[in-house]
């Protein structure tokens, strides 16, 4: 008697499982989409394959994923093109498929073979997958996991230099102030991560596209939207007071016009906005080059400043002596400045 029918099926191979992800996702045509009830047995396919694909990647939670396996599959994935069908087909996905594929995505990526990262080294041939992932924002059902897939990329310098050097960065700055605030939440720790994160990579861009960068970062800064405004002051210490763009720093702080935002924001209703702005003012202030148009402004206006800082505290509880000896610092300079007869004639 045979009982061959009670065998468990052979695990499939690395190639098998690409080969099925492929056809299951290519079967998702604008034929099958029209017609329901072959969408729905086409998405049922590809949410098996890829539940074949996540326990190839990440072990089922009793067996470890095999590492040759790992890397044959993501090489495959490259070689077949189905890393691009994965992000094209992403929006016609099911909930689980969506879920499956950003948790594989940051595995696939640190796949090397030899010296090189095979996933990165592909998107690097194919960059448009990238814009196809940032324009994503545009899209409620796919915008958050799009932007976990953003993040897995940012974290490889050449991709993220090209998603800040590339036209669809500009979109960072609309999306940012999307009403929808999950969404406008998640393109902020995007935009944080491309500034933040390899800043050799953003110090050269800061220097090769100042003007454009900062007109439109001013207008974050102004924003209606206290959360806008809070977000971006607060990065826009992180990043400029980062050592590699100390030239782009120096720049800035020579603005008449930057620092008249930070005076504006120092007048705002909210402590949080007063706090952030002083940490950028202070650097106008203290900077021994500054400008003679910028000293005229302090001088000037020494009353208004003298008595906003005088009632700038970091708020009960809060005992910070650096913050109320740079705050004396501070008021002690526009004070000296004050008493200076050809800035005030």
């Amino acid at each position: 008697m045979s009982f061959s029918f009670f065998k468990p099926s052979r695990p499939k191979t690395p190639q098998e499982v690409a080969k099925a992800i492929k056809d299951s996702l290519v079967a998702l045509d604008t034929k099958t989409v029209v017609e329901v009830k072959a969408l729905e047995k086409a998405l049922e396919e590809v949410d098996k394959n890829f539940a074949t694909m996540r326990c190839m990647l990440c072990g089922d939670g009793e067996v470890e994923p095999n590492v040759e396996q790992v890397s044959q599959l993501a090489i495959e994935f490259c070689k077949e093109d189905v890393l691009a069908l994965l992000l094209h087909k992403l929006p016609i996905l099911g909930w689980e498929a969506r879920k499956d594929l950003v948790h594989c995505w940051s595995i696939l990526l640190k796949q090397m073979v030899g010296s090189t990262h095979c996933c990165v080294q592909y998107i690097e041939n194919h960059l448009e997958l990238l814009d196809f992932l940032v324009v994503c924002y545009d899209n409620k059902e796919i915008a958050l996991n799009c932007g976990q897939m953003l993040r897995e990329c940012i974290k490889f310098p050449t991709l993220a230099k090209y998603i800040l050097e590339s036209a669809s960065f500009e979109l960072f700055f609309k999306f940012v102030e999307l009403p929808n605030f999950d969404i406008a939440s998640d393109a902020f720790s995007t935009f944080k991560d491309l500034l933040t994160k390899h800043s050799d990579v953003v110090s050269a861009f800061l220097a090769a596209h100042y003007e454009e960068f900062f007109d439109l970062y001013e207008k974050l800064m102004t924003s209606s939207n206290y959360v806008t405004r809070r977000q971006s002051l607060k990065l826009l210490s992180e990043f400029l007071l980062e050592s590699p763009n100390s030239q782009v720093m120096k720049r800035y702080i020579l603005e008449v016009r930057y620092m008249k935002v930070m005076m504006t924001l120092l007048k705002d209703s909210r402590k949080n906005i007063q706090i952030a702005s002083f940490h950028i003012f202070k650097v106008f202030v203290a900077n021994p080059n500054k400008p003679r148009e910028i000293k005229v402004i302090l001088a000037k206006n020494h009353d208004k400043l003298l008595q906003l800082l005088q009632n700038l505290s970091l708020g009960k509880g809060s005992d910070d002596e650096q913050f109320e000896e740079e705050k004396e610092l501070i008021m002690k300079e526009i004070e000296r400045l004050s008493r200076l007869p050809e800035l005030v004639s």
